[in-house]
């Protein structure tokens, strides 16, 4: 991997992955393409910018000339596919621009990454024969399950929102370049992640921003709903070992076995707050949670079975929930405090 192509690179995962993988590979190029939408922030990776063997691009992923100029000018032989309008609430006010980037976007991707590499059905370029096409998917793409049970790889897919229908497409689109051209495709299906750089939308940024502004934290419906969740940092780890060493064709969950409800996630950070920021009244940020109308079709539970990417890539979390939420909480505190 002399030159990997990052789509959605400013986003939350994307800087982290950015970040680590040129701390890694001393010797690859990472190449970042991300139109900067809302969930895109030039920020997240301020601290690589003008780094030697990083190069950013601001564009769509839907944009064939733009794509196909990258792989001629930079000789992608790897893409790591994150780019994705990803937010539940956006998606059932406005799917259309979901199907348009989740789907239209990695059809893209995949058919020039096709034809760069590959002479046809099954048959690779002279020098492109370890070329991957990495595709990074969600949990939510399995639907909901009841309180116990765990989505693995051959779950079957029951997309329950716009959102997750779009991403459910964008995996068979990648499935179906690997069985019908041999493209060496591996496609990654993550839980709930968490920690620094995550849009201020998210579940966890909004609770620590509207705690330390003495605002409601809202909980959607009674706060029961379950997440796996997942440091960001080892899903990068499981991110590489994918690309590296996962076979072709596969797909590997990644999950953190850290099944929290909403509302002890809620409590559990305003714990943190109270001994890290106490509130001037000597009150807890808990009295600030407030229960709000239910997101339509909202799942009730997620959680990942892990073990085969365990088993066969050595991937383990080395993030507990509680470890990891407190360097989050440290992380948000230090972008908040000086905005309250």
């Amino acid at each position: 991997m002399n030159s990997i192509l990052v789509t959605g690179g400013a986003g939350f995962i994307g800087s982290n992955l950015i970040i680590y993988l040129l701390d890694t590979y001393p010797d690859c190029r990472v190449v970042n393409l991300d139109k900067l939408t809302y969930a895109g922030n030039s920020e997240n990776l301020a601290d690589i910018q003008g780094h030697e063997r990083y190069n950013f691009v601001h564009g769509d992923i839907g944009n064939s000339e733009l794509v196909n100029y990258l792989f001629e000018s930079f000789s992608i032989d790897a893409v790591m596919h994150l780019a994705a309008e990803s937010h539940v609430d956006n998606s059932i006010s406005g799917p259309e621009i979901f199907i348009q980037s989740n789907v239209y976007g990695t059809f893209v991707l995949l058919d020039t990454a096709f034809r760069y590499w590959m002479d046809g059905p099954f048959k690779c370029k002279p020098g492109f024969e370890k070329c991957r096409f990495l595709h990074v998917s969600t949990d939510e793409v399995y639907g909901s399950l009841g309180e116990t049970g765990l989505f693995s790889e051959t779950t079957p897919y029951a997309p329950n929102s716009p959102y997750s229908a779009s991403k459910a497409a964008s995996d068979m689109l990648v499935r179906s370049y690997f069985h019908t051209y041999g493209m060496n495709t591996v496609i990654t299906n993550c839980s709930n992640n968490y920690g620094p750089r995550q849009h201020n939308e998210k579940l966890i940024p909004t609770i620590i921003r509207n705690a330390l502004k003495g605002a409601p934290i809202p909980i959607y419906g009674d706060g029961k709903n379950v997440r796996d969740w997942l440091y960001v940092t080892d899903h990068c780890r499981g991110l590489e070992l994918a690309l590296r060493k996962g076979k072709s064709g596969e797909t590997y969950n990644i999950g953190g076995k850290n099944e929290w409800q909403n509302i002890s996630i809620a409590r559990l950070i305003c714990r943190n707050l109270d001994i890290k920021r106490p509130r001037n009244d000597g009150s807890s940020y808990e009295e600030q949670l407030t229960y709000v109308a239910d997101r339509p079709g909202h799942d009730l539970r997620y959680a990942i079975d892990a073990s085969k990417i365990e088993t066969e890539l050595g991937w383990h979390a080395h993030e507990s929930f509680e470890s990891g939420m407190e360097k989050t909480v440290d992380w948000y505190l230090n972008k908040y405090v000086s905005a309250v």
